[in-house]
């Protein structure tokens, strides 16, 4: 299905902000629904952005609220998703209970939505919500934008130019050696070696702790 130009998903990560910036931030971007990506939707360090007053505090400046941990969170309880020892995202992207989500933001859009996924972490490229949720957007036809703390905005194409940047940032001796590897197979392989980076691994990381440490594993970056 091809998309309209103006389909368009944004990201944000609460830990850059002030609520009362975070919702100006919502507001200038016409966000009207939040969606909240963490597997845990309370927080340690930040408990204005508990789930209960989070949408108390929203629903009064007219902007939905919904926690999809099921379909979008990093942290799966199901084995399945873990083959390799960590959560496999391009495995877990094919699952009913993802696809189902995306059935629901895409019903959300139809009826004039404009969500902003959320997370934690600061930096999108540093999250599961740019590496496992908006890459599957991007890559079905939506423009991406994601919100940081300083104003400024970045796109799913920003990301993939970060992640190659990190991952092979001697990309260009490699494809000399190797012609049959293009751009698109580093953006394919950087998000799986981010993915491997920031996989939950349930034998190192306990279900039921707190969302601030689910997407920040990258803080070293």
């Amino acid at each position: 299905m091809m998309r309209m130009i103006n389909d368009i998903v944004y990201t944000i990560g609460y830990s850059g902000f002030q609520l009362e910036e975070f919702l100006k931030t919502l507001k200038t971007h016409h966000i009207s629904a939040v969606i909240d990506v963490r597997s845990s939707p309370h927080s340690k360090y930040y408990s204005e952005y508990n789930a209960e007053p989070l949408k108390v505090i929203l629903n009064k400046n007219e902007i939905a609220y919904r926690s999809y941990s099921r379909e979008f969170g990093a942290r799966q309880a199901d084995s399945i998703f873990s083959p390799k020892g960590y959560m496999d995202f391009n495995l877990f992207v094919k699952s009913s209970q993802f696809l189902e989500g995306v059935r629901k933001i895409e019903r959300g859009i139809e009826e004039g939505y404009t969500p902003a996924f959320m997370c934690a972490e600061k930096r999108p490229v540093n999250c599961h919500r740019a590496i496992l949720v908006t890459r599957w957007f991007f890559e079905h036809g939506y423009q991406v934008i994601h919100i940081l703390p300083d104003g400024k905005t970045e796109t799913q194409e920003d990301i993939e130019n970060q992640l190659k940047e990190i991952y092979f940032p001697g990309r260009a001796q490699i494809s000399l050696f190797n012609s049959d590897k293009n751009e698109s197979d580093f953006v394919f392989d950087a998000y799986i070696k981010a993915n491997g980076k920031i996989g939950f691994r349930e034998t190192t990381e306990k279900m039921t702790e707190q969302d601030d440490k689910e997407s920040m594993v990258y803080e070293a970056i």
